[in-house]
C-alpha cells in the first residue's frame, strides 16, 4: 500500500491535501477542548495569584491581631555618645535622668618580661584558672599589685585547668590558652621593645568586679614565676586593668551591673552604656510602628482589590476576558471581607472610619494619615481593641485573618474551587486522548480508502493507455490494407 507521501500520483489528484483538510475537520472538536484546557489551565494561575495576594493580606491581618503590637515603648537618649536604650512591652512611659560614673570592664593582666624569643621553652605543669572578688587591701597602680587584699572565688563558676607539655613555648602557652573554649581569657603576646621584650597579656573574657583572675600553677619553677597569681598572696603578673562594674544612677537611685548592658534599671528597657556621663532616657507609646502595621494591612487589602481587577477585567476592543470574570468564587471572598470590615467592633472607636480610614467607590481603602495619627496619639487603647484580640470579639485582625484562613485552607472556598478546576482539567485530558485516538483512526481510513482509491485510477489509467495502444495498432494496420 502506498503511503501518505505519494497519494494521489496514481489518480493524479491531490488526495494528499484533500487528506489534510478532512484530518483538520476531524480535529476540530479536539482543538475546541484544547481551548477549554488552556481556559481552565488559566483559571488555576488565577486562583494562585489570588491565593497569593490573601496571604499577603493574611499575614498583615495577624500583625494587627497580636496587642503586643500596640505595647511597644520607643526609647531615646538625649546623649547617644553616653548611652543607648530600647525598650519593650512592659516599658512605663515616661523621662528618666540617667548619670554613668563608671563603666564595667575586664580585667588584664600582663607577665614579666622575658629576654629570650617567644619560641623559647618556658616550662612545664598544669595551670589552673578561677574567678572571684578581690576584697578588701590596697593596689598599687606603679607595680600593678595589690597588698593586704583577700579573694573570695565565686561559687558558680567551676576552675578550669590546662595542660602545659614540656618544651612549650611562650607562643605554646599562648595557644594553650586560646584553644581552651571555656578558659575565660584570651593570650596574647606584645613586644614593649625593652631588653625583655616579650610578654604574655592575660585579658577576661567577662567584666564585673566578680571576673577577677587567680592562677594557680603546679609545675616547674619557671611557668610559676610566668604565671602564677594570686591577688591575696604571690603576684607574678600584673595588673593593667581592674575587673569593675558599671555604676550608675537613674533618677538619684543607684544601680550597678557586671556589664555595660544593663537591664530593668528602668522597667522594661535595656540601657547600653557607652562612656561616663549623663542623659535623658524618654520612653513614648511607639505609635510609629502601629501606624506602619495599619498602613500595611491597608495596602494588602487594596492589594488583593488590585488583583481582582486584573483577574475579572475584559477588553471590549478584542473581546478577551481575564480568567475570573464572573467567577462565584472571587465574589464570595470580596463580599464576605468587605462585609467583615463594615461590621463594628466593640469598644470607643468601633468603626474604621473612626480612626481615618474609609472605602472609596473601587472598592479600596483610603487613609486619612491625620486623622490616624490623632487616633494614636489620644486613644491608642481604642485601636488596639479596635484590630486586636483585646477586643473581646478578636477585632479587625483576627477577624479577616481567621476569614482569610477559612478561604485558604484545606477544603476550603478556595481549595474547593481550585479542586474543581484540577478535575476538570482532568476530565479533560481524558476527552482529548480519546478524540485524539478517535481522529487518528478516521485519518488511517481515510487513507486506506485514498491509497485503495489512487491504486485504481493508477490501474485505470494503465488500462486506458493499453486500450488506446490497442486501437491505436489496429487503426495503423487497416489502413495499410489494398
Amino acid at each position: 500500500m502506498a503511503s501518505i507521501s505519494s497519494l494521489g500520483v496514481g489518480a493524479n489528484l491531490d488526495l494528499n491535501g484533500l487528506l489534510e483538510q478532512l484530518a483538520a475537520a476531524e480535529r476540530a472538536p479536539v482543538v475546541a477542548l484544547q481551548r477549554q484546557q488552556i481556559s481552565y489551565t488559566a483559571k488555576l494561575t488565577a486562583y494562585s495569584r489570588l491565593q497569593g495576594a490573601l496571604g499577603t493580606l493574611q499575614a498583615a491581618a495577624s500583625k494587627l491581631s497580636d496587642p503586643r503590637l500596640f505595647e511597644g515603648v520607643k526609647a531615646g537618649s538625649s546623649a547617644a555618645d553616653v548611652l543607648t536604650a530600647a525598650g519593650s512591652a512592659h516599658a512605663v512611659p515616661g523621662v528618666y535622668s540617667a548619670s554613668v560614673s563608671q563603666l564595667a570592664q575586664a580585667q588584664s593582666l600582663v607577665s614579666g618580661g622575658r629576654p629570650s624569643s617567644t619560641t623559647a621553652a618556658v616550662g612545664a605543669g598544669t595551670v589552673s584558672i578561677s574567678w572571684g572578688t578581690i576584697a578588701g587591701g590596697a593596689f598599687d597602680a606603679a607595680s600593678g599589685r595589690y597588698t593586704g587584699a583577700g579573694f573570695a572565688e565565686d561559687a558558680e563558676r567551676e576552675a578550669v585547668s590546662i595542660a602545659i607539655a614540656a618544651g612549650t613555648t611562650l607562643e605554646g602557652i599562648r595557644d594553650a590558652i586560646n584553644a581552651k573554649a571555656d578558659a575565660g581569657i584570651t593570650a596574647s603576646i606584645v613586644n614593649d621593645g625593652s631588653a625583655s621584650p616579650h610578654r604574655l597579656v592575660l585579658t577576661s573574657t567577662r567584666t564585673g568586679e566578680n571576673a577577677s583572675l587567680r592562677i594557680s600553677v603546679s609545675g616547674d619553677d619557671a611557668l610559676q614565676d610566668l604565671l602564677a597569681h594570686d591577688p591575696a598572696g604571690i603576684q607574678n603578673l600584673r595588673q593593667t586593668a581592674a575587673a569593675q562594674d558599671a555604676k550608675l544612677t537613674v533618677n538619684g537611685i543607684a544601680v550597678t551591673s557586671q556589664s555595660n548592658t544593663v537591664a530593668e534599671a528602668i522597667q522594661g528597657v535595656t540601657l547600653n552604656l557607652l562612656k561616663t556621663g549623663a542623659s535623658q532616657v524618654n520612653l513614648q507609646r511607639d505609635t510609629g510602628s502601629v501606624g506602619s502595621a495599619i498602613a500595611e494591612f491597608v495596602n494588602a487589602y487594596n492589594g488583593l482589590q488590585a488583583t481582582a481587577r486584573q483577574l475579572t477585567a475584559y477588553n471590549a476592543e478584542t473581546r478577551s476576558a481575564a480568567p475570573l470574570v464572573g467567577d462565584g468564587t472571587l465574589r464570595l471572598i470580596q463580599t464576605s471581607l468587605r462585609s467583615a470590615l463594615n461590621t463594628p467592633q466593640a469598644g470607643s472607636l468601633q468603626t474604621l472610619s473612626r480612626i481615618g480610614i474609609a472605602f472609596q467607590k473601587d472598592g479600596t481603602l483610603q487613609i486619612d494619615s491625620a486623622k490616624l495619627t490623632e487616633a494614636l496619639g489620644s486613644n491608642l487603647a481604642g485601636v488596639a481593641e479596635l484590630f486586636s484580640t483585646r477586643n473581646p470579639g478578636g477585632g479587625y485582625g483576627q477577624q479577616l485573618a481567621h476569614l482569610v484562613e477559612g478561604f485558604s485552607k484545606t477544603d476550603g472556598t478556595l481549595d474547593v474551587a481550585t479542586a474543581g478546576v484540577k478535575t476538570s482539567l482532568k476530565r479533560l485530558d481524558e476527552r482529548i486522548v480519546d478524540a485524539e485516538e478517535r481522529v487518528a483512526a478516521t485519518v488511517a481510513r481515510y487513507r486506506g480508502q485514498f491509497t485503495q482509491l489512487d491504486l485504481m485510477m493508477s490501474r485505470m489509467a494503465s488500462t486506458s493507455a493499453y486500450l488506446t495502444q490497442q486501437f491505436a495498432n489496429l487503426n495503423l494496420g487497416g489502413s495499410g490494407k489494398k
